[in-house]
Order: structure tokens, then C-alpha cells, then sequence
């Protein structure tokens, strides 16, 4: 037990009228030698160790559980401790950072998303985190699942980001709706399929067949289910007016103004977009929703299941999977981006990754992870999370954007003309089409 100064200076004022100063002496050793006996049973006194300092974002559940793996990571060896630092968002994590990069006080290692990680690797900023990684123990490409480590690599062969952990948009249905309505979610193959249901569901007093979650991405996914890209295949043309975008951008409006069979909840303050599109698929007001695999640490899967999303008409489920990255500044010493590179190996070893999937619902990074009994076990009990891990084995890689965001911009802008303001679909996408092409334009 660690005494104070102050203390000892009390306790010496007590004796020193009763005992001799030698015997003072002998108090004050015993006392010194007791606190070094209980320090001697850490590994290495904090100061000695090297410090990280680790940004991150997340929601509730994920920041505590990232913590509890820090923790683990610290108590696991004695020459690196990290030091997280939680921020409010992914925005306020990149633009915190790019802050600290101009003022020379950046972290050491930095969780991001992937068009965040590009554009910074593109800036000569990031550390060659696959160099790094080459250095741990056991450490293989082989063992992550390729379209992780396919994002990571963009249009190089050289890793300066690695996945931390997956995410992917899946379907989550409500059971009882599916059962009144007298549907077989494993019949639902395509979204044709599941619009030709809207009978069966208003009939048993389902009011919305299904909510997309508001943004482009959910279209961005079926356009990829209807066989669309977003670029010509030397990727030096943008093809977001193609008839494949079209047909889906369409689909949908129709769907929610027309027929009436969807509803999309939108803005509000932070999140709560969101959280009001999973109340309505547990509520029943609504037979399901698409959402994020890191959304099944807030489900009941008592009243909600998981599907893989469909296809388009007659084309295979084909939508993007993407990894939130781990990334390594340049400009930490040695020691500090050895010490980052040791915990990305230790959070993205299967171990870790299955406390991080058990604990917040988000896709492991890893290949083998049935060979980690406790996840094996979880799995058995808990079948849902399987499979927005299923869905990433065969998943769309996300293109990098070029203009660093302007493409998306545009999608996002044609989402919410379509989703919101009922404008058609060739309209809003020959506008986003047009930007896109001026931004492209930019670059040469």
C-alpha cells in the first residue's frame, strides 16, 4: 500500500516523543519497504511503460466494451499502456485529428473510417500499419476476411489502415408480424418479394411492410444487389446515373410515396433517426427494418430475427460490407507505433475480436473465429449474429471516393430527394450525376 508524505510526516510527529530517532528510522524503513514490496508485483511502474494514445468513437455499449479490451491489453504485457481518448463521433474523431496534425500534437493511433483512412494515406500522413503488423507474433493476411483487408487496400497493394472490426447492413424482421402475416422470411429473396407481401401484412395490422434507414446507403446496397457500380471499370468515369441505379432509386419511391408500403424517419438530433426505425420493426408497426450489424446489441432477438438483405429482381444479394480502421500516425516515435501495432494485433486476434462481436453485435475481421470456443458457444444461442458475417463473405467492397466525399455528397442528396420529396428518380440522379462528374473533373 502506497503512504503518503503526508502521512508519514503524522506518524513520525506521534512517536517521536516516545521513541528513539533510530527507531524512527526503522519505522520509516518499514513503512518505505512495504509500499515497494506491493509495487514489485506490477510488472513495471506505469511511467516506465511506453504510452499510446488512442482516439476513438462509438456508441454506449461498443466505447465500454473497447475499454474493457484496452484493460485487458494493458494487464496483458508491461511495456505499452494505452490511453484512450473517446470522442463523439467518427466526424469528431477525423476532424479532432486533422486538427492535431496541424498543431503537432497528434494521438499515436486513431480509430477511422475507411474514406477518412484513403484520404489521410493519400496525404503521406499514416504509418505503413502493414509493415508494423509484419513485426507481431503469428501475424497472416490469410487469417481476415478479404473484403476487410480488400477495403483497407484501395487501389494499393500496401495496408496503411487496418480493419479493427466490420460492419454491414442486414434485414431485421419483426417475428410476429412475419407470422401473422403468414410470410416465411426465408421466402424473401428479393425486394420485389417482399413488396408483394404488402396485402398479407396490412390485412393482419402491419401499417409499413418495411423502413429503409434514412441516407444513401441502404440504396447504395440494393444498387449494387441490381448489378450497379459507381465507376467504369478503369474508374476514371462515374456511373451513378446508369439504368441499374435508376431502377432502385425508383423502386423505392414508389414504394414509399405511391404504394405506400414504406417509411423512412429522418433528421432530429443525432441517432434518433435511427432508434425511431427500430421502434417501429419491434413495435410492429412495421414488419422489419434495415439496419446496421452493430444494432443487435440494442435488439431483442425474442421479438426481431436477422436475414441476409435480398436481391434486386432476378440478381443476387450484393451489398457493401466495410471495416472501421485502425490507423497509425507518422509521426509517433518508434516505441509509440511499435506499442499501436501490439494492439491491433492483440484486438483483431480472434480472441478479441469474439468479446468485441459478442459484446456489441459488429462483424469479426477475423476467418477462424469458430475456433474460439466461447464465440462458438454464443453462436449457438445466439444464431443472428452469424449473419451479417455471412453476408460479408460475399459482400460489395465500398469504392473509395476520389473527390474525398463529393461523390457521396451527391448520393446523399439524391436519397433524399427521392426518399423525401418524392422527386424521380432520373431527375435526382442525372443532378448527382453532374456534380459527381464536376468533381471528378477537379481532380485532373
Amino acid at each position: 500500500m502506497k503512504i503518503s508524505s503526508i502521512k508519514i510526516r503524522s506518524l513520525k510527529n506521534n512517536i517521536k516523543h516516545f521513541i528513539s530517532p533510530l527507531i524512527i528510522l526503522s519505522v520509516i524503513t518499514a513503512i518505505s519497504g512495504c509500499s515497494g514490496e506491493n509495487a514489485s508485483q506490477v510488472p513495471k511502474a506505469e511511467k516506465e511503460r511506453t504510452e499510446i494514445e488512442y482516439w476513438y468513437a462509438g456508441g454506449k455499449t461498443a466505447v465500454k466494451v473497447m475499454a474493457d479490451i484496452i484493460d485487458s491489453f494493458n494487464a496483458s504485457q508491461d511495456e505499452y499502456v494505452i490511453k484512450p481518448v473517446v470522442k463523439a463521433s467518427y466526424d469528431e474523431t477525423y476532424q479532432g485529428l486533422q486538427a492535431a496534425l496541424a498543431g503537432n500534437v497528434s494521438p499515436d493511433l486513431v480509430l477511422l473510417e475507411t474514406e477518412a483512412s484513403h484520404y489521410l494515406s493519400g496525404k503521406g500522413i499514416l504509418e505503413n500499419v502493414g509493415e508494423q503488423l509484419k513485426s507481431t507474433p503469428s501475424f497472416s493476411l490469410d487469417d481476415y476476411i478479404d473484403v476487410f483487408i480488400d477495403s483497407c487496400k484501395g487501389d494499393r497493394d500496401e495496408l496503411y489502415m487496418f480493419p479493427a472490426y466490420g460492419t454491414t447492413q442486414v434485414f431485421y424482421y419483426n417475428r410476429e408480424a412475419f407470422e401473422k402475416a403468414g410470410v416465411n422470411p426465408e421466402s424473401i429473396k428479393s425486394w420485389q418479394d417482399l413488396a408483394d407481401q404488402k396485402e398479407r401484412f396490412t390485412s393482419s395490422g402491419t401499417e409499413y411492410v418495411w423502413e429503409p434507414m434514412w441516407g444513401p446507403d441502404n440504396l447504395i446496397d440494393v444498387a449494387f444487389s441490381n448489378g450497379a457500380s459507381m465507376f467504369s471499370s478503369d474508374g476514371k468515369e462515374v456511373t451513378i446515373d446508369s439504368p441499374e441505379w435508376i431502377q432502385v432509386f425508383e423502386a423505392f419511391r414508389k414504394w414509399i410515396h405511391e404504394d405506400k408500403i414504406m417509411k423512412i424517419h429522418s433528421g432530429g438530433q443525432g441517432w434518433e433517426y435511427w432508434y425511431k426505425t427500430m421502434d417501429d420493426a419491434l413495435s410492429g408497426t412495421a414488419a422489419g427494418y434495415t439496419g446496421s450489424s452493430g444494432d443487435q446489441a440494442d435488439l431483442d432477438f425474442t421479438l426481431v430475427g436477422a436475414l441476409e438483405q435480398p436481391g434486386f429482381g432476378s440478381n443476387a444479394s450484393s451489398p457493401t460490407a466495410e471495416a472501421k480502421d485502425f490507423v497509425i500516425v507518422k509521426s509517433s516515435s518508434e516505441k509509440e507505433k511499435t506499442g499501436a501495432a501490439a494492439f491491433i494485433r492483440y484486438f483483431t486476434s480472434p480472441e478479441q475480436q469474439a468479446v468485441w462481436s459478442m459484446g456489441t453485435g459488429y462483424v469479426p475481421v477475423c476467418k477462424n473465429m469458430d475456433s474460439v470456443e466461447s464465440y462458438h458457444n454464443y453462436v449457438k444461442e445466439h444464431p443472428e449474429i452469424t449473419v451479417p458475417l455471412q453476408q460479408s463473405q460475399h459482400a460489395s467492397v465500398l469504392p473509395i471516393d476520389p473527390t474525398g466525399g463529393k461523390i457521396y455528397d451527391a448520393l446523399k442528396i439524391a436519397a433524399d430527394q427521392v426518399e423525401l420529396e418524392n422527386i424521380p428518380a432520373e431527375e435526382a440522379l442525372s443532378e448527382a450525376q453532374k456534380k459527381a462528374e464536376e468533381a471528378m473533373r477537379e481532380l485532373s
